[in-house]
């Protein structure tokens, strides 16, 4: 059926165009992979998929677009988001004003952050975003028609799913290479100077945007 097929396509270009897109998971997801490693950056990436996922069955049920029309379920999800990010901002731009000799030696003491951790930080980054909630219902919408069988729904779910992981778990790959840590380690407190900037832009732009 050539016009399944082409509906199909067009919501997965659609999900990887949304989801590849720079954005304060990918960018947490490049900074961990840089500064802690490939496996920290993919459990964090496995935690941006669950979020991804969760929000991809939401929609596919309704339950996303009957949170849409309460204004105020939507706005308390948007501040929460905003402040989070904010907060991932402070941690940044203290990481940014800080030397590597203090950053060591502040660190030195403390373990790395967990598996369970670092899969909760992504789980949490993802469901705070109201904007997942509405990029999930248009690309439904663009997928599913009236009286869409559930075979359907899962074909889009299942593919989105895959490229969720291909596109989280690959910006963990790809920014954990030799030449991204070596880049990291010369640039640190630049890098984490630009992702501070990069996520109090994206949380303050949240806080006063108007869902």
């Amino acid at each position: 059926m050539p016009a399944d097929c082409h509906q199909l396509l067009t919501v997965y270009v659609a999900y990887v165009i949304a989801a590849g897109s720079p954005g304060p998971s990918n960018m947490r997801i490049m900074g961990v992979a840089m500064d802690q490693g490939r496996n920290a950056a993919l459990t964090l990436a496995l935690g941006v998929v669950s979020g991804s996922i969760f929000w991809g069955l939401m929609a596919s049920t309704g339950i996303s677009a009957l949170l849409t029309t309460y204004a105020g379920a939507l706005t308390v999800l948007q501040i929460f988001g905003g402040f989070y990010l904010l907060f991932l901002a402070f941690k940044a731009g203290r990481s940014a004003f800080t030397s590597n000799e203090k950053l060591s030696q502040s660190t030195s003491g403390a373990g790395a952050a967990t598996r369970g951790a670092l899969y909760r930080r992504g789980l949490l980054m993802h469901l705070a975003n109201p904007k997942s909630v509405l990029a999930w219902i248009a690309l439904m919408t663009l997928g599913i028609g009236p009286g869409a069988s559930w075979e359907s729904v899962a074909i889009i779910l299942a593919g989105c799913a895959v490229l969720s992981v291909l596109i989280f778990c690959g910006y963990a790959i790809v920014f954990s290479t030799p030449t991204m840590v070596a880049l990291y380690r010369r640039s640190r407190r630049w890098i984490e100077g630009l992702l501070s900037v990069f996520f109090a832009y994206a949380g303050l732009r949240l806080l006063m945007a108007r869902i």
